[in-house]
């Protein structure tokens, strides 16, 4: 099993110091108070995430585009998983694929840099930007907003712009005019460069070629984070170059050697300035072939205007980003909410050509239906969690293509059901095969357009046949020894969950005894509760509990972990499903409450070999990570509402900050993001496979959200205070209510839910009986 910490161990992980208060992106965006609603990019502040452990990236997308044209500052060690971090001062150049806060780096294909003087074809170091050809940069001098990118380049004078479309990019470099400005200029385009792997180039073979006079084209294969990733391009300068120079390992080639294959491919192609400063790339980008990227690149980007192609972004950011408005005069909550908003929107991203081929989980090219369409990473041991509910709710549209992707993955993957797939590869990242959540969520929320039948089939092969990390123990014993299996407890725990949402698609398909089973199995997890200290801890082969134990210790013994990056306090509330047999097992109400607080009140200690991912530590509550998210919410399902909203309230606040390390672990590929736009909003998803919402606290007075079809979700909240966090009571179309949580088929076609708050709890608000939030309850939407 790959977990982020694993495969990070063998690429040099290395933290960078987190950017403070005063380091800033410089003009990266105005946060504008006059922005208008129907302009919600000037909300955007793109800097945040892009310091600290955030791991996201300042450049040029659309949404859920396969294109993110950004600027590579550095590219090996943890810290510069997207290829940027704001603590740096040089550029190494621009390349056309990102990811946006992952745990593990890769992609940073194709790399483009301007220059002037004497060319060079190795990036430099850091330390040293004169040895090669990086540039000195000011985040004085950078601009980004969403879908546009632009900085200065110190070193050449060369003002360098960056925009996308889905499949495409354009560059804009500017070079220095006037009476000492230079006649010449270069550009080199790097197939080297990579997000290196054991601190060398990712590139296992790759291919070259000049088609026209003004174009290059080729692609690559790279064994990084994804093994045998295969990426092309075709690449268009607005100007014919007067002449290029091809290096093939290291040495110039003879004119004429086409096309060049190898590892180390590179060009610098020289252009006469005298007539015109102003170069522009276009590069298409696709995983089938050159040629298929090249007709992406004539779709998507046919001419050279590229203020034209600068709007077309915004406007789809624009219309992205306004399907939830918010009201508040707390700029700092707004900026952080618009911020989130946009990194939850970049991922998961397009794989599919403007002809509808993709490149499969095999290596093999398909062919999708029309108007279908293919994604790709998905960080699903994070996202399922409250980045796909929220992409129920505000991007519906999309739904069934990221559902039908998941499907196809299963079905054509050596691998089966897809863990953490990215562009054609199963990287096996993390534990769970939470493709099932994310399929079962709009399967029980009566998402139409999904193939469930398929669904189902390659489901309960992974469920009841696959041989896949230690899921035949789960099966045969209830339980997974922690002398048999790595990060046993958590498996166990993640494979109730995957059972209970394989379960919700077994009732609808009418498998009733197969659903039965399931929900019978994932109460597994009751195996691991030690009632003596009410804590879950691992079991050995034998049935005996392992020793030594200390619940903020990995794992009983060093040769590997017992918990998925966490520890035994996280993992002991990681019940999301069945909050009461959680509740009933540890002893009742008063007892569950009181270990509860016992979590967030405890010493913030973790041994040496804890992940930094376990961070935004309040007690042994993790908010850097994703086990701990919906922990807030569980005071709810013992009858206290009103602790989880006091909780939740303080994690919005001290969790998330309008600064570039403003994010207290990494975005992971919107997750970090979708915990804030969906707390802010009201509610949180604790099970997001039942369709229940758990109510925490309103942040904003209102909120609208447009659910497709004309239909929105409204949300008002009266107060006389900005704190007042309290619920004292709530109505729902007009009428009171005095739940704790609703349903997703409550809200799916409109609603309106207006919330009185005040500076103290009201304590009988959600605590009868029957205004708990279900569990186990397989009634659904």
């Amino acid at each position: 099993m790959i977990s982020r910490r694993t495969f990070l161990g063998g690429v040099s992980a290395v933290c960078a110091v987190g950017a403070t208060e005063t380091s800033a992106l410089g003009k990266i965006i105005d946060g504008s108070k006059t922005a208008t609603p129907t302009d919600p990019s000037s909300f955007v502040d793109i800097k945040i995430g892009t310091g600290g452990h955030g791991h996201t990236f300042p450049g040029a997308a659309v949404p859920f585009g396969a294109v993110q044209l950004s600027p590579d500052t550095f590219n090996d060690q943890w810290d510069w998983c997207s290829g940027y971090h704001i603590s740096d001062t040089s550029i190494m150049g621009f390349s056309h694929t990102h990811l946006s806060g992952t745990g593990c780096g890769d992609l940073l294909d194709f790399l483009v840099m301007p220059g002037t003087g004497e060319s060079k074809i190795v990036p430099g170091p850091r330390s040293n930007p004169d040895a090669g050809y990086r540039s000195r940069f000011s985040h004085d001098d950078e601009h980004a907003e969403p879908g546009f990118y632009s900085v200065l380049l110190k070193d050449y004078g060369i003002h360098a712009e960056l925009t996308a479309t889905e499949r495409a990019g354009l560059h804009r470099y500017t070079f220095p005019t006037g009476k000492n400005a230079p006649a010449t200029g270069h550009i080199i385009v790097d197939l080297e460069h990579s997000y290196a792997y054991n601190g060398q180039s990712a590139v296992v073979t790759a291919s070259l070629e000049h088609t026209a006079a003004d174009t290059l084209a080729g692609g690559r294969t790279t064994k990084a984070w994804g093994d045998g990733r295969q990426i092309y391009f075709t690449m268009q300068f607005s100007q014919q170059p007067i002449r290029i120079v091809f290096y093939q390992e290291g040495a110039e080639v003879p004119a004429g050697t086409q096309p060049l294959t190898g590892k180390s491919l590179k060009c610098v192609l020289f252009f006469d300035l005298a007539h015109n400063p102003v170069i522009l790339v276009k590069t298409g980008v696709s995983g089938v072939n050159a040629e298929s990227a090249a007709n992406n690149l004539k779709v998507e980007i046919p001419g050279w205007d590229f203020e034209a192609v600068r709007r077309s972004a915004r406007n789809k950011w624009n219309q992205q980003l306004s399907r939830i408005s918010i009201q508040t005069e707390n700029e700092t909550h707004r900026k952080i909410f618009y911020a989130a908003l946009y990194h939850a929107s970049i991922g998961p991203s397009l794989f599919d050509d403007a002809d509808g081929r993709y490149r499969g989980m095999d290596k093999q090219i398909h062919q999708l239906a029309h108007n279908q369409h293919n994604y790709t990473a998905f960080s699903l041991w994070d996202t399922y969690r409250a980045a796909h509910p929220m992409y129920t709710l505000m991007c519906a549209d999309r739904v069934p293509d990221f559902a039908n992707t998941l499907i196809r993955m299963a079905e054509e993957s050596p691998s089966g059901m897809p863990v953490w797939p990215l562009q054609g590869c199963e990287t096996g990242t993390m534990t769970g095969y939470h493709s099932a959540a994310v399929i079962a969520e709009a399967c029980n929320k009566g998402v139409a357009g999904v193939d469930y039948e398929r669904a189902y089939k390659v489901m309960m092969k992974r469920a009841m046949v696959d041989d896949y990390r230690g899921l035949g123990y789960y099966r045969s014993k209830g339980y997974i020894p922690c002398d048999l299996e790595e990060e046993s407890v958590s498996k166990t725990f993640e494979y109730c969950y995957d059972d209970w949402s394989i379960a919700h698609v077994a009732k609808k398909l009418g498998h009733f005894d197969d659903a039965a089973m399931l929900v019978a199995r994932s109460r597994n997890y009751r195996n691991y509760y030690d009632r003596s200290i009410n804590l879950a801890r691992p079991k050995l082969s034998d049935g005996e509990w392992a020793t030594p134990f200390s619940p903020i210790e990995m794992g009983t013994s060093k040769k590997w972990r017992d918990f998925t990056e966490s520890n035994s306090w996280q993992t002991t509330f990681g019940i999301q499903h069945d909050a009461a047999g959680l509740i009933e097992i540890m002893g009742g109400q008063k007892l569950f409450l009181a270990k509860l607080d016992e979590l967030f009140d405890q010493p913030s200690t973790l041994p040496a070999d804890a992940p930094p991912d376990i961070a935004g530590l309040v007690g042994q509550y993790a908010h850097g990570n994703e086990p701990s998210h919906h922990i807030a919410y569980l005071y709810a399902y013992a009858g206290q509402p009103h602790k989880t909203q006091a909780r939740v309230r303080m994690l919005m606040e001290t969790m998330y900050k309008a600064l570039p390390d403003g994010l207290q672990g990494n975005e992971d590929v919107g997750q970090m993001s979708a915990w804030f736009i969906m707390s802010s909003m009201g509610f949180y998803s604790v099970d997001p496979v039942s369709g229940n919402y758990i109510f925490g606290t309103p942040l904003f007075d209102n909120v609208s959200m447009q659910l497709g079809g004309g239909k929105k979700l409204e949300i008002v909240a009266h107060r006389k205070s900005p704190s007042d966090q309290y619920i004292q009571s709530i109505t729902f179309n007009g009428k009171p209510y005095t739940r704790s949580w609703f349903n997703h088929r409550d809200i799916v076609n409109g609603a309106r839910i207006v919330f009185q708050m005040g500076s103290e709890p009201n304590l009988e608000f959600g605590s009868k009986t029957e205004d708990i939030p279900p569990s186990l309850n397989l009634a659904g939407a």
